[in-house]
């Protein structure tokens, strides 16, 4: 029991304390409160505020181009053959001033029998147009079978900022990356370190982040960022809390604009370490991930499901309350981040009775609600029975208003939330 609270003996003192000096040194970064001054703000507005952080160059629409050439160069086409075929027949004229009255006689009989045969050019012309219209018209029945899927990115296409040309191509490459970045099951040749002792340093992360003022995107990079580490390296226990401080460093450099110096990560672990510890381990976890960082996080397809859902911000922090517990467990940190995202989400909805899993939702994640069913049962039980009470970092920090007291929200009854699934 002593060795597994090592750890937490660095454990930052409380945020009234010595961590005044530091959160004033960066009173230029906005606090949580504002994305969620108004509960009943739609998310589209809090989703256009988080987009505009991220630049990137405007892109106009497609210029407007007919389909196809002017139909009428076809029918004078037509008519000058027509005229062609005409001149043909008409030498026997010419012919008259050199024949014999009799033959001149048979070749106006012989003239008028060819031009009775030689049918005319105009009753061509309604054979010709039907065929271009048709081709007009050939795109859309497939377009009436497809189901109806509402374009949730139609509202920002004007926006520079917003990258709603590509938006569902990146979150496509996430989705393939996700097979990258899937966790094996490290633990087992962990010899110094178990999955309690993740579950402490995971609460005092949650801690620093929240001290700081740190992005969201931050915390969950973060942990991945140890996981990924730990299955490559394996650690000893009075190292844990250096990996997980270093791990946070790095990901701040990843997502924030402000990030906070190295002074603030070796005072946060009370001088445990020293600056030439903490930068030889932002070196070591660096080339063990080779570089490659970018590591798709739970928390951004959240964000993209609840645009689909159209939620609110109240229904949105309800889904990240429910994310975030799950950092602390080691067995959901080998699930898919959007599957997992996903069944946040309609679990949330499901407990504020807001409806099931919408054609637009199943379209845009690739999950329909049969899939979803049995981790959101998991989710569930997970806040129902509230495995690690000492480790409330989670709890303490969505019980506050500015996060709607989504923590305080009761579980719903194991029976009814089946019967509730099935149902829809």
């Amino acid at each position: 029991m002593a060795c597994s609270q090592r750890p937490r003996e660095r454990m930052p003192l409380p945020r009234n304390a010595k961590m005044l000096s530091t959160k004033q040194s960066r009173a230029g970064k906005a606090g949580p409160a504002a994305e969620n001054v108004n509960p009943e703000k739609p998310l589209l507005q809090e989703e256009s505020c988080h987009a505009k952080r991220s630049s990137s160059s405007p892109q106009g629409g497609p210029k407007k181009r007919s389909a196809f050439g002017d139909i009428t160069n076809a029918r004078k086409n037509q008519v000058v053959a027509g005229k062609k075929e005409s001149a043909k027949v008409a030498p026997p004229k010419a012919q008259r001033a050199h024949n014999t009255l009799g033959v001149a006689k048979n070749n106006e009989i012989n003239l008028k029998k060819s031009t009775k045969k030689t049918p005319p050019p105009a009753p061509a012309e309604p054979k010709e147009d039907p065929a271009p219209e048709k081709s007009v018209q050939e795109p859309k029945p497939p377009e009436q079978r497809v189901p109806a899927v509402e374009d949730i990115d139609k509202e920002q296409l004007g926006d520079p900022y917003a990258n709603a040309e590509y938006a569902k191509e990146i979150f496509e490459y996430m989705r393939e990356r996700e097979e990258k970045f899937m966790l094996p099951d490290y633990m087992e040749k962990q010899t110094d370190i178990s999955g309690d002792m993740r579950a402490i340093l995971v609460d005092w992360m949650v801690e620093v982040q929240e001290n700081f003022e740190l992005n969201h995107e931050t915390l969950y990079l973060a942990v991945k960022l140890v996981d990924h580490y730990l299955v490559e390296v394996v650690s000893m226990r009075e190292k844990l809390q250096l990996i997980g401080s270093t791990a946070i460093l790095i990901a701040s450099k990843f997502e924030e604009r402000c990030p906070p110096c190295v002074d603030d990560f070796l005072y946060i672990c009370d001088d445990a370490y020293k600056r030439e510890e903490l930068i030889a381990m932002e070196m070591s976890i660096l080339s063990t991930l080779k570089f490659d960082i970018n590591i798709p996080i739970p928390y951004r397809f959240l964000r993209r499901f609840a645009k689909c859902a159209r939620a609110t911000m109240e229904t949105l922090t309800l889904a990240r309350f429910l994310c975030e517990m799950t950092l602390q467990e080691y067995d959901y940190a080998r699930e898919s981040p959007s599957k997992l995202a996903a069944s946040c989400l309609l679990l949330a909805l499901t407990m504020k009775n807001l409806g099931g899993w919408t054609p637009t939702l199943e379209y845009y994640s690739g999950y329909s609600a049969q899939d979803l069913h049995p981790l959101v049962k998991r989710l569930n039980f997970l806040l129902t029975y509230q495995p690690r009470d000492k480790l409330n970092a989670v709890r303490s920090k969505y019980s506050h208003r500015v996060f709607f007291e989504v923590a305080k929200v009761t579980p719903m009854d194991m029976l009814k939330l089946e019967e509730t699934l099935t149902s829809s």
